[in-house]
């Protein structure tokens, strides 16, 4: 497992946190989700054979965007 913080940007509302939280949790290998619109913000747990390029798409898909 690992654990990582992404900076996303465009979530302005608990709505927003929950809509990246719904589509990361659907995305397998996803343990946990934290999506944090006030600091722009997602804390992901996930096991090891999850990709950074899927959990960056899957925020993607879901509108938001992803900072490098």
């Amino acid at each position: 497992m690992k654990r990582k913080t992404i900076s996303v940007t465009g979530m302005s509302c608990n709505g927003c946190e929950q809509n990246v939280e719904t589509a990361l949790q659907n995305l397998d290998g996803v343990s946990r989700v934290e999506a944090d619109h006030e600091a722009d913000t997602v804390d992901v747990v996930l096991k090891d054979r999850v990709s950074n390029d899927d959990v960056n798409a899957t925020i993607e898909q879901a509108g938001y965007d992803v900072v490098a």
